[in-house]
Parts: C-alpha cells; sequence; structure tokens
C-alpha cells in the first residue's frame, strides 16, 4: 500500500509516432467563414497542428512536469497516479485539488508554487498548503476501470481513502467541471476529515421551495440567460460522451487531430479567451494536455466518467461542510448567490474579474489567493487551526 515513485516518461518512439500521423493529416473542407459556429476552426486548428508538430517541445514540458513529486499507488483493484507535493512550512493545511474534462492535472501547474510556498507570491506562510492533486481513474496514468459505476461518489471515495492512506486526517477539498461533482460527494461521504470545500465551478439550482428568483439580482438573471444558451447550444459533446463514449473513442484514440479539434473547441468555448485561446491558455499548456491523453491513450476512458454520471443519481440534498465559492465570468454555470445559500454552507463567496472553465490555468494568482482566504475564513471560525 506504499505509494511508488513515478517519473512522467513518453517514449522517443511515441513521439516519432505523433509526429508521422500528424504528417499523414487529410484536412477536411470548411465554409467560407472563421466564426466557429460549426466547430473548430480549420484556419486556427492548422496553425496550432502545426505548432504541435514543429515548434511544440514535449520534452521541456515532460520536464515542467517532473519538477513536482509524482506517485501511484494500488488499491481496490485501481492504480492511481497523482502530485503529492508538501510544502516547504511543516504546518501548511493539506489540500485535495480534483481537475476535470477535458483537463488534466496539467491545469495546476501554474498554481502549485502559489499554493505551496505562498509567501513569494503575495501571501503569507500560514497560507501554505501540502497539496495532492490525482489524476481522476481513465484519465492520464490513472488506471482506468474495467466494469461499470466509475461514477462520481466511486471516484470521491477512493480520493478520501487516498487521503487517508497517504496518512492525512484533516484536509481541505477543491473542484471544477467533474472535479467539482467529485468535492461535493466528499463532502457528504467524508465530513470527519474533510474540514471544507472550495469550488471554481459551483452546482446549485433553485430552492425546491417558494419563488425560484427570489434574491436573485438582475445581473444574475441575466447570467441565467447565459448559461440556458450553453444547455441549449454547448452540450452536444456532452449527449455523445454520455450515450456512445466507445464509438467517439475510435476516432479520437486513432487521430491526434481529430483529438485535437474535439478539445480545442472546449478550451475555445470555455475558457475567458475573447476569441483567441492565447488570451487565456497559452499553446505550450494547451498542447500539454492534450498530448497527456494522446501520449497515455485515456480519450475513450475518460469520456466514459459521462455515461456513468448520467446513470448514477446525486442523492446530496445539500452540502453542510463549510463552503467556499469563487464564481468567474467565463464559467458555463453561474448560479446566483441566493441558490447557493440554500445548497450550500455558504462562508465565503467572491465574483472574479477574468477568468473561465479552466480557473487554475487561467489565472493561478487569483485561484490561489482565493484558496488562501477561504483556508483564512475557516481559521477565524475555529474549523482549521491557525
Amino acid at each position: 500500500m506504499a505509494p511508488k515513485p513515478f517519473t512522467v516518461a513518453i517514449s522517443d518512439d511515441d513521439i516519432v509516432d505523433l509526429h508521422q500521423r500528424l504528417d499523414r493529416t487529410r484536412w477536411p473542407d470548411q465554409l467560407n467563414t472563421s466564426d466557429w459556429a460549426y466547430g473548430t476552426d480549420l484556419a486556427t486548428l492548422q496553425a496550432l497542428v502545426h505548432y504541435w508538430r514543429h515548434d511544440f517541445d514535449w520534452r521541456q514540458q515532460e520536464a515542467a512536469l517532473n519538477r513536482y513529486n509524482h506517485f501511484t499507488l494500488a488499491f481496490d483493484g485501481l492504480t492511481t497516479h497523482f502530485i503529492h507535493q508538501r510544502s516547504p512550512h511543516a504546518n501548511a493545511t493539506p489540500l485535495l485539488i480534483n481537475h476535470g474534462w477535458p483537463g488534466s492535472i496539467v491545469e495546476f501547474l501554474d498554481v502549485l508554487p502559489r499554493l505551496l510556498e505562498p509567501e513569494k507570491y503575495g501571501g503569507r506562510v500560514e497560507d501554505a498548503f501540502h497539496v495532492v492533486a490525482p489524476s481522476l481513474p481513465g484519465y492520464a496514468f490513472s488506471e482506468a476501470a474495467k466494469s461499470p459505476g466509475m461514477h462520481t461518489r466511486a471516484i470521491a471515495e477512493r480520493h478520501s481513502k487516498l487521503m487517508a492512506l497517504l496518512g492525512y486526517d484533516s484536509y481541505l477539498c477543491q473542484g471544477g467541471d467533474w472535479g467539482a461533482m467529485i468535492t461535493r460527494q466528499l463532502a457528504d461521504l467524508d465530513p470527519q476529515h474533510c474540514k471544507g470545500v472550495h469550488f471554481n465551478m459551483l452546482l446549485a439550482g433553485p430552492p425546491a421551495d417558494g419563488d425560484p428568483m427570489a434574491g436573485v439580482s438582475e445581473q444574475e438573471r441575466q447570467r441565467l440567460q447565459g448559461d440556458a444558451a450553453f444547455a441549449k447550444e454547448g452540450m452536444g459533446y456532452y449527449k455523445l460522451q454520455a450515450t456512445r463514449p466507445q464509438t467517439l473513442g475510435y476516432g479520437l484514440n486513432d487521430s491526434p487531430v481529430g483529438l485535437c479539434a474535439w478539445l480545442t473547441e472546449k478550451f475555445y468555448s470555455w475558457t475567458d479567451c475573447d476569441g483567441d485561446i492565447r488570451n487565456a491558455v497559452s499553446w505550450d499548456r494547451l498542447l500539454t494536455n492534450i498530448s497527456l491523453y494522446w501520449f497515455t491513450q485515456s480519450i475513450t476512458s475518460s469520456t466514459r466518467l459521462y455515461y456513468e454520471h448520467r446513470r448514477h443519481k446525486d442523492t446530496v440534498q445539500r452540502v453542510k461542510l463549510p463552503t467556499g465559492a469563487t464564481i468567474y465570468p467565463g464559467e458555463l454555470v453561474r448560479p446566483p448567490r441566493a441558490w447557493a445559500e440554500a445548497s450550500y454552507n455558504l462562508i465565503h463567496w467572491f465574483e472574479a474579474e477574468k477568468g473561465g472553465h479552466f480557473a487554475a490555468l487561467e489565472q493561478p494568482q487569483v485561484f490561489a489567493e482565493e484558496l488562501w482566504r477561504f483556508a483564512q475564513a475557516l481559521q477565524t471560525r475555529g474549523d482549521l487551526p491557525a
């Protein structure tokens, strides 16, 4: 049950194979438009793929990943990969941080230094965290489930057990996207050890009783309209991945350009990028994330989580643990504060000026500051040692 040190090391043969596949790409046609209305823009994708083939340095990005301590641990029939980076400050607060789709641990590369040594980024030594960042089952280097049933609650059970196996009897949990749903489940499963939860994508519907729009501001009403537009026009990927992930996987696992197009569209649509992904996320970070899916052949197993989630009912009525939320303007869902307060024990709420769905990647400084503030709020309440 002891964690085994792990090094990210992709073979030269795999890199050569990627380059050969990129060289043999058959490009489709496109209408005389570049507004992404039909999907990933051809010219943008061709430029990105040219960069991937000729300028992107995987070895450099691999070294960036390996600056942190990676481990694998086999338990309950599956092997989980995770970064476990302890702060140099012994009294740091343990933090379990969860990524989503189509993200990975790459999302945390720029925020990790700020969490580990906050005093170097405008914070205090007392704000430091010991960080555990797992790859979800079936993502990157974490083994995929062989049988149905690996839904968000099952993952939350694995992650709470991981924290126990690592020796943490008290910790905080954070998440966005699938990580938000896992964090929500973990709050329900392990309130004895998890002392608080923080979300950069908060899930909350209208209260069951009374007027659903009571206490909702005009700005929040406009946000709800935007969220409804996304639900109508932007959920095609969800239907496919929640119903036929295996069929989709044959194409995405075989064509790096197909995979790149599928994931890049999400970064274009879901980041606060003003029409150019590089305004939010560098091409190097984007392609590191895509390359991780490609080299580990994990795209099919990652999308199966949508299938499992669709068939597993969320029975959590209200999150009772102290909760913090940061609302980013480019996020996919932005519930009114009144709805959040009805669904969570909300003690911290902040609306950021910039950022989208991949908050840790887009706004690492704001993301870190928000976790510092949330932990400070818990300390003031006495839920964490000061």
